[in-house]
């Protein structure tokens, strides 16, 4: 496997990134939850970026384009639904649930939403209310469930779990990358904390737990438009990286708000931010006992490949 991103996919990669950052970057989502209508800034860029012209479901050149956003938009927590955006039928946005306790990510925007959980059934989804103000997941609604005559596909669920890794990767990028710095401008005893043993060892493992997630990501992306892979592999792949990618960023953010200390858990700080609106994408639709037990099947079954194989 080439695991070099293709250069158009870069390209727009680099694209999406300097337009976000010209919206003012993790400081958008600050503003957001201050301001809802603040998120509409991001549907802008979006639409100018040109991500209606994406379909992630056409072909590999799509789907890495489209992961290359995604990962972008974790990279300044993009307060819009991009994964949703991505994976969008008939007008209507789609969503993955837990059908027990429905909750929805940017659920209260003013179009129509369709669920579904991991197997694929599918309802129709209307906000309870407003949204509620908790400090985890701001842009979370609780709804109602109804019939939908939209059909997804197993695939569909894949793509879905792959992009939301791709998000995750973002996020968690720029959060180690912040408190990097901050350990090379922090003096403690009259040296920088980058030149402590024990912090370079936590450096060098945090790095390795983010460079393997962007490994496996490029891996299971390009798993997905293998013709050679069956459809129980694909979602045994998809699976198992979210599984993965869930693990790792909550290590890689547990680590950041250990290097910072206290000041990290401070909006001061982006991986404050970058954490608190990243806890939808780490939560929904299941916890990862739940996806452990889905891929107990799959391993039995021999539908789950790694990278050594």
């Amino acid at each position: 496997m080439d695991n070099r991103l293709p250069a158009d996919a870069v390209a727009f990669a680099a694209a999406a990134a300097g337009r976000f950052e010209k919206l003012g970057g993790v400081n958008l989502a600050r503003q957001a939850e201050r301001d809802r209508g603040a998120r509409h800034a991001a549907a802008n860029a979006l639409t100018e970026l040109g991500i209606g012209d994406l379909d992630v479901r056409a072909d590999e050149e799509h789907l890495l384009a489209g992961a290359a956003l995604c990962r972008a938009a974790g990279a300044v927590v993009l307060p819009w639904p991009v994964v949703s955006d991505l994976l969008a039928m008939d007008e209507h946005r789609i969503a993955l649930i837990d059908e027990h306790a429905v909750r929805v990510d940017h659920g209260d925007l003013p179009l129509s939403w369709v669920v579904a959980d991991l197997d694929g059934q599918t309802w129709s989804y209307e906000p309870a209310g407003a949204a509620p103000t908790g400090r985890l997941g701001p842009f979370v609604t609780q709804g109602s469930l109804g019939p939908t005559s939209v059909e997804l596909s197993t695939d569909d669920v894949a793509r879905y779990l792959v992009l939301g890794a791709w998000q995750l990767l973002g996020g968690v990028e720029t959060a180690f990358a912040d408190v990097c710095l901050h350990l090379r401008q922090r003096i403690q005893f009259g040296r920088p904390l980058a030149e402590f043993q024990a912090v370079r060892f936590t450096v060098a493992d945090t790095q390795v737990r983010v460079r393997a997630l962007e490994e496996l990501a490029k891996y299971t992306s390009w798993r997905l438009v293998d013709a050679a892979t069956s459809p129980a592999e694909r979602t045994a792949d998809a699976l198992a990286l979210r599984l993965h990618a869930v693990e790792a960023a909550r290590a890689v953010l547990r680590t950041c708000h250990q290097l910072y200390g206290a000041v990290g858990f401070c909006d001061e700080t982006d991986a404050s931010v970058i954490d608190r609106h990243l806890q939808p994408v780490l939560r929904f639709p299941v916890s990862p006992e739940v996806l452990a037990q889905r891929l107990v099947p799959a391993i039995g079954s021999g539908d789950l490949r790694g990278l050594g194989r």
